[in-house]
């Protein structure tokens, strides 16, 4: 076989298998996905607007926290993990595994530390009353102690995306199963918080009972760090850092838009935005999956094929991705605003189409792009990636601010669609310039 030949064969062979990977995640997701819309159906009904967006409110801030404080712990096993298995130095391995749960539990203890300062500074705008205080505080810890992400890495360095689907698909499930307990035996609003923080707990411990089972742990428990990470992992510090940050600044076109909402415009509102959010947010974390379904071949195609072939692959990447997008957003600008009455029960939900729409198309850029995020991290460019986000981010909480006083919670959602054109715009500039100078050295 020509060397050509070899290199054409590892490029289809990486994006076989991203398929793949990808295949298991939505064989979960599809009915997760339905699962979701039932819930929510069930607690826009049981609870009403305001509680609702009370709800929204306080789910909202406890997943912004595990998101700011958590290490993309996962990146890193991933990107560092694969050339200790490929040179089978299960030592190394144990010492990074090591390190990314030790950074996974300073997270949980970083994120307690905050949630107890914004509670105390910010309760009153979040619409937490003194009944809901002991409730979001459960919540908020379940949420930060059951930071699952080098878990979720270690499944994926071994293409074990069934298992990490399955432990996935814990959350949704008891989330389904408590709201509908809520709803028939204790229809308030403490009641659907319990039952998200037990889909927490059940997750994290189907993660760690997957881990055990296959022997990863024990990796875990025999290593030891001393001093060796930066020796076993050249960079890992920056990567490290660059992955947060990017993940840090993402946080600021899913959760911060809500709280922004509910801060500038109330419960209600937050209500309707969480809404048209969740709906949208199905672009976001088809998105979400491609990426991570993408990343540990994209990892293994920077080392292994040539530069010309990169970009053949992005490019059809791109162009698939592109059209899936298209053809949701005309799904969604289709049935938006009768899903939205049904789901939330109330007619009233119906003037939250809008809303949808910007952030449907948001997510549509989001999954249009979705390959190029890794292609940087893969080849240890998360500077540019970080950058892209960050200039995006700025855009959104310059229009937010300035639109959400006028427009109200339009004004948000349109701040949440100029962070992705800007994040996109940049992204695809930085990685077809990666693309040319390998192209120019090879």
């Amino acid at each position: 076989m020509t060397r050509a030949s070899r290199q054409r064969t590892t490029g289809g062979s990486a994006v076989q298998a991203a398929l793949r990977n990808l295949g298991w995640l939505l064989a979960s997701r599809g009915v997760l996905a339905v699962l979701s819309l039932l819930y929510l159906g069930l607690a826009t009904r049981t609870l009403g607007i305001a509680d609702f967006g009370r709800f929204a409110l306080v789910s909202g801030a406890a997943q912004a926290l595990a998101v700011l404080v958590g290490f993309q712990t996962w990146q890193v096993v991933v990107r560092f993990g694969m050339d200790h298995r490929a040179a089978g130095d299960d030592a190394a391995l144990g010492r990074l595994y090591r390190l990314c749960m030790l950074l996974d539990g300073a997270s949980a203890v970083l994120g307690l530390l905050l949630a107890t300062v914004i509670l105390a500074v910010w309760r009153d705008r979040l619409g937490i009353s003194a009944a809901l205080l002991r409730d979001t505080i459960l919540l908020t810890a379940s949420q930060l102690l059951s930071i699952r992400s080098s878990a979720i890495g270690i499944l994926r360095l071994s293409d074990r995306f069934g298992e990490a689907a399955a432990a996935d698909s814990l959350t949704p499930v008891v989330r389904f199963v408590g709201a509908v307990l809520a709803a028939a035996l204790m229809p308030t609003l403490h009641a659907f918080l319990w039952a998200w923080s037990a889909a927490e707990i059940a997750t994290a411990i189907g993660y760690w009972i997957l881990l055990v089972r296959s022997g990863d742990a024990a990796l875990v428990w025999r290593a030891r760090i001393r001093g060796r990470i930066a020796a076993d992992n050249p960079h890992i510090g920056r990567f490290l850092l660059n992955s947060n940050l990017v993940s840090s600044l993402g946080l600021a076109t899913k959760q911060l838009p809500l709280l922004l909402v509910g801060g500038f415009v109330g419960p209600a509102a937050a209500g309707a935005f969480r809404l048209a959010l969740q709906i949208a947010q199905a672009l976001a974390k088809l998105a979400q999956l491609i990426a991570r379904a993408a990343f540990p071949e994209v990892v293994r195609a920077i080392r292994g094929v040539a530069p010309a072939e990169i970009a053949a692959v992005l490019t059809r990447m791109v162009a698939a991705s592109t059209i899936g997008a298209v053809v949701i957003l005309i799904v969604i600008a289709g049935i938006g605003k009768p899903l939205l009455v049904l789901v939330g029960g109330d007619a009233s939900y119906g003037g939250a189409y809008w809303l949808l729409m910007w952030l449907a198309a948001a997510g549509s850029i989001d999954l249009a792009v979705v390959g190029l995020e890794p292609v940087l991290l893969a080849a240890d460019r998360s500077g540019a990636a970080m950058a892209a986000r960050a200039a995006g981010v700025a855009a959104q909480l310059t229009l937010s601010l300035i639109l959400l006083p006028r427009l109200g919670a339009a004004g948000a959602a349109v701040g949440v669609f100029s962070a992705s054109l800007v994040g996109a715009i940049l992204l695809g500039a930085t990685v077809r310039g990666y693309a040319r100078s390998r192209a120019a050295v090879a």
